[in-house]
């Protein structure tokens, strides 16, 4: 298909269906009025400050976020490809003195915007009606129109439909989140003087107003930030994560031994164990930090009817979690963040959760303050987290934690740190006997599917696994390595 024909294809569409210039038409949704009242404020929150900025707003249909922007901003151009909905748009709008109104399809060279003129670039349901190239191609514009440290925010429906008005034809592109992330992290712009401008991933989550009213996880936002450098960003140990240690192809060779939906020690079996000790009720609010992809979220959602919030670092984890969250009917959202640096109101969560991922935190005191603050009174934490033994490590345990960039502590160490956050009533058990009763049986199960897991992968994935859990089972027979379980509470009462 031409680029010719697809803007055919979606002028045809969006003329289909503004016919009536209603909140219902723009949504394409029965329940557009209560999804609309409750999603506006969280999109808006969303963004970066922006007072006294300069916006650009792409596809701003009849002015939904127009008008809220405008309260803000210091001006904001409000640029739509329909001209009845530029139309009801400044009828709506037109009373705020500081935004321009612009009739322009955003994949026209036409649409002639300076360099570096815009705070923010605002989109909101824009680019699942372009190509794969116009995505790209709008990406590196938008790059070039941004000031350096300025921001892009765009939400779009990815794996299937939302609205449930009917359509007669719908040639919108419900794609993977990963192919936006995908376009945006590798969209780089040389300059004249040799430095690079690029965008860097600051946030990337469900949108809450659908998980609660739909259980559908397929609306997500993203916020990028224009940055300067020499060359192309590190992003750390966000990139190792995705570009190393879980790739897709990792995720799922973790996913094959840990079982269906888990990438944590003991799968389906240790979730249902340690999740009974929370003694969760019907509404309460969970925080799992290091959600992976999903599937003890899922398991907390469905039996215990709870609402689960799980961030992961990993954005190919949260990729497949919202995929695998298609059909489910669970109150789950997932987000890509960083638990270091992720900020809650005060008091929101009844339980945090998390499964062998504080191992990489290196300043674990300051995050358990965090979670902490996080939980409302009578809130509960349970981690299960790798541990070492008492003592300093062996010379060859040391490097291993070094390589892998752990930060491990013994358990009664580790059971202080939540004490010294605030912490009452913790439980730390030694766990390490459990921990290699598991190993051994994924290992056995492994080894019997050998086959099938080298048909599936590759024989370097089966040696890397099966070597893999031999060295841990040889650490903790060498009493270095330990498993950890902690259950701890904040006073008062919930």
């Amino acid at each position: 298909m031409t680029i010719t024909d697809e803007r055919s294809l979606q002028n045809n569409y969006w003329k289909e269906h503004t016919v009536e210039l209603s909140i219902e038409a723009m949504m394409l949704d029965s329940q557009a009025q209560k999804l609309d009242k409750e999603e506006r404020p969280e999109i808006l929150a969303s963004i970066p400050d922006i007072h006294g900025k300069s916006v650009i707003e792409l596809g701003a249909g009849i002015g939904r976020f127009t008008g809220e922007l405008a309260k803000i901003a210091g001006d904001v151009l409000a640029c739509d490809f329909m001209e009845n909905a530029v139309e009801k748009n400044k009828e709506v709008n037109g009373k705020y003195e500081n935004v321009r109104f612009l009739c322009a399809d955003v994949t026209s060279p036409d649409l002639d915007i300076p360099a570096e003129s815009a705070d923010l670039v605002f989109s909101n349901w824009l680019l699942m009606y372009l190509s794969d190239d116009e995505v790209k191609g709008l990406a590196a514009r938008v790059l070039n129109w941004i000031k350096p440290g300025g921001h892009i925010f765009f939400r779009e429906s990815c794996f299937h439909q939302s609205g449930d008005h009917k359509r007669l034809n719908n040639p919108t592109h419900y794609r993977s989140p990963s192919f936006y992330h995908k376009v945006f992290e590798e969209c780089v712009v040389e300059k004249e003087n040799g430095t690079f401008a690029e965008f860097n991933l600051v946030n990337s989550k469900c949108v809450g107003a659908y998980v609660r009213n739909k259980k559908n996880q397929n609306q997500v936002c993203w916020l990028w930030q224009k940055v300067a450098s020499a060359g192309p960003v590190d992003r750390g140990f966000q990139q190792f994560l995705d570009t190393v240690q879980y790739t897709n192809t990792g995720i799922l060779r973790y996913e094959r031994i840990f079982g269906e939906g888990f990438v944590s020690t003991g799968g389906i079996k240790t979730t249902e164990e340690f999740v009974e000790m929370l003694n969760l009720k019907p509404g309460n609010v969970v925080l799992d930090v290091g959600c992976g992809i999903g599937g003890g979220d899922f398991y907390m959602a469905e039996k215990y009817d709870v609402e689960v919030i799980g961030i992961d670092l990993s954005v190919n984890m949260i990729s497949i979690a919202l995929e695998r969250a298609i059909g489910l009917n669970c109150a789950c959202q997932f987000e890509v963040a960083d638990c270091t640096t992720k900020e809650y109101p005060d008091e929101t969560f009844d339980v945090v959760y998390s499964r062998d991922t504080i191992l990489h935190i290196q300043d674990k005191p300051a995050l358990f303050k965090r979670f902490f603050k996080f939980l409302k009174p009578g809130g509960r934490v349970l981690i299960s987290d790798y541990c070492r033994a008492e003592g300093e490590p062996s010379e060859g345990f040391a490097a291993y934690i070094k390589q892998r960039g752990y930060d491990l502590h013994d358990v009664p160490a580790y059971g202080k740190m939540l004490e010294d956050a605030g912490f009452v009533d913790v439980l730390a058990e030694d766990r390490t006997n459990q921990f290699v009763e598991i190993l051994n049986k994924e290992l056995e199960v492994t080894r019997e599917a050998k086959e099938k897991f080298i048909s599936d992968f590759s024989e370097n994935d089966y040696n890397y696994i099966v070597e893999g859990w031999e060295a841990k089972l040889t650490r903790c027979a060498q009493g270095e390595q330990k498993w950890g379980l902690f259950l701890a509470y904040k006073p008062g009462s919930a």
